[in-house]
């Protein structure tokens, strides 16, 4: 684990723009491969913005055309990339997760538990999904996954070292969510970790402060406003964090 490195990506995202959020996660990928990330973690549903209204039309699979780029990027940077995207399903799409594997393969997971009213847009998936990288083992889930009684428990059984979910998370709810987190991180001795939004999307108000918690409690975390990576490091003493800022985009100023 010496060498590992996990990322979660603060971001902003345009409505429905699955083009122009490309571009913006393809940005943001060059930096988290500037600072040898290993495992790059995206917000809820960022491909398109969190939009249940518009999931219907959005959904994507995992082998859509759209997602070639990430394939590329994912082997040409030797670099997991997890990219949250409404998936298809038989009646109403999944709130997912696709990971991009640096051998060219892409992997899925759909959000086992749902956020109240997800349910008149979404179904929620069943199966959990925990990658072994070089012996560090990685449990995925999705915003209301992690506070879920029971989902990170499941994953600590498996014997995951880390539990990291795209998310939104607002501020009325940070307090409580981020507490969960580090808890679970103490309980179940692993590094927790979420990415968030840093700007509006979907009618809701993200407010930032993507963070990693291990163990002893809070590693690092952005603040509200900031594009950023916050990275976290396995080294012979233990975690380490670090926020690299990103500059914001041009192409992304008139997000709506």
């Amino acid at each position: 684990m010496s060498h590992f490195k996990l990322a979660v990506a603060q971001i902003a995202v345009k409505k429905g723009a699955i083009a122009t959020n490309i571009r913006e996660h393809l940005r943001v990928i060059q930096q988290a491969s500037a600072h040898q990330v290993s495992y790059l973690v995206f917000p809820e549903l960022s491909l398109t913005g969190y939009e249940p209204e518009l999931a219907g039309q959005l959904a994507i699979t995992d082998d859509d055309s759209c997602l070639e780029l990430f394939k590329g990027a994912a082997v040409l940077h030797q670099m997991f990339i997890v990219v949250g995207a409404p998936l298809k399903g038989e009646g109403k799409p999944y709130i997912g997760a696709l990971i991009f594997t640096p051998e060219g393969n892409v992997l899925s997971y759909r959000k086992m538990n749902l956020h109240p009213g997800e349910d008149l847009f979404f179904q929620p998936g069943k199966d959990l999904q925990i990658l072994n990288i070089n012996k560090v083992k990685v449990g995925n889930g999705i915003c209301a996954d992690m506070n879920s009684e029971h989902h990170a428990q499941q994953y600590a059984v498996l014997g995951a070292d880390i539990y990291v979910a795209g998310v939104l998370i607002t501020e009325g709810g940070y307090a409580d969510d981020t507490a969960k987190m580090a808890a679970d991180a103490e309980q179940f001795n692993m590094l927790v970790a979420m990415a968030n939004y840093n700007h509006p999307t979907g009618g809701w108000y993200p407010i930032g402060c993507s963070g990693i918690w291990s163990p002893e409690g809070l590693l690092v975390s952005a603040n509200e406003t900031d594009t950023a990576l916050v990275i976290a490091e396995k080294t012979a003493q233990g975690w380490q964090g670090e926020v690299r800022i990103i500059p914001d985009a041009a192409v992304l100023n008139d997000i709506t």
